[in-house]
């Protein structure tokens, strides 16, 4: 028994990583490609490495022709016009996996502050499932509408939860130091991420406003019990792909690295993409795999912990397919070993 899935926003970079992944999936059949332009190119001259591999065009598809033709839609649209999208595809008994950040945050005043625009569907916020499987697994298997992670919010949630929920390291003054490389720009990036602008070069940018700091704040919290209020500070490299987050937290009492690691072991023991790691690791030992390493020191009284992803598979496109097969009752690393 197969799985129909359908791809909105299937020209980006994110899209080209779920048919990748979907299309050696033994249980999911892609049935449909969205796109929101007129034209209706062949995938294969939007994604050439696809050539001979998939016989589909991009289409501009209503929300009945998606019922018809899929049973789960991946929903790659931007913010905003995601949530106008995904609160169709509901009405019409369809499972979304949703990769913008309609759906992350629960608090519709927070999403309006940092997203600038009216949440076009902020009546079902509270019922949106965060997919964050290591933390959110259960309600995810139950779920129609999961909320995929940011790419940057992954490597740092994952990397502090279990420190503060097990309340080794303190609620307050938690920094989080995160380096990404380009493709996290998207496929039509602005200026600064072109080759001339980033190689060669590292910047820090939306300093204090970038909007993946409420949603790290959100889950932070969670853990602590208490309020989290993170000082968030991305910074472009020029690579490829990958992200690097380096956290830094003050120790809620006298403890060693040696039971900062047991901690960290303990909670992800039977996870099958977490791997805690004995050296600080590098964005190449994850790189084009669905993994997070995780690694942690105490430096000077203080928690450094280090965690490194793929931006596009874990912190994207290999997250959405770990949810799909927790929603459908697929072994979880299915299509991502």
């Amino acid at each position: 028994m197969s799985t129909r899935v359908a791809i909105l926003g299937a020209s980006g970079y994110t899209g080209l990583e779920l048919i990748r992944l979907l299309l050696r999936h033994p249980y999911a059949t892609i049935t449909a490609l969205g796109t929101r332009q007129e034209e209706n190119p062949h995938v294969a001259e939007v994604h050439p490495q696809l050539a001979g591999q998939l016989d589909l065009r991009l289409e501009k598809l209503s929300n009945q022709e998606l019922a018809e033709r899929a049973d789960c839609v991946f929903c790659c649209l931007p913010h905003a016009a995601s949530a106008e999208a995904v609160a169709q595809l509901l009405e019409l008994e369809l499972d979304v996996i949703d990769l913008s950040a309609d759906y992350r945050l629960r608090d519709k005043d927070v999403y309006e502050k940092w997203y600038g625009v009216a949440h076009p569907d902020a009546d079902r916020l509270p019922s949106a499932v965060y997919g964050l499987p290591e933390l959110y697994r259960d309600q995810i298997r139950k779920t129609n509408l999961v909320a995929n992670p940011g790419c940057y919010p992954t490597s740092a949630i994952l990397a502090l939860y279990p420190l503060l929920k097990e309340g080794i390291i303190a609620s307050d003054g938690i920094i989080v130091d995160s380096k990404s490389g380009v493709s996290g720009g998207g496929r039509t990036p602005k200026p600064v991420f072109h080759f001339p602008e980033a190689n060669e070069s590292i910047m820090a940018y939306g300093v204090g406003t970038h909007r993946h700091m409420p949603e790290i704040d959100q889950f932070l919290s969670e853990a602590a019990g208490d309020k989290v209020e993170v000082i968030f500070t991305p910074h472009l490299v020029p690579m490829d792909r990958g992200i690097l987050s380096t956290s830094y937290a003050t120790l809620a009492g006298d403890y060693d690295t040696e039971q900062l690691m047991k901690v960290l072991r303990a909670f992800y023991k039977d996870e099958p993409f977490i791997d805690i790691v004995d050296a600080p690791p590098a964005t190449k030992h994850v790189m084009n795999t669905n993994r997070c390493h995780i690694n942690a020191k105490v430096v000077r009284g203080r928690a450094v912990v280090t965690s490194v992803i793929d931006n596009l598979i874990k912190g994207a496109s290999g997250a959405a397919v770990q949810n799909f097969n927790l929603m459908h009752g697929y072994e979880e690393s299915t299509a991502l070993r």
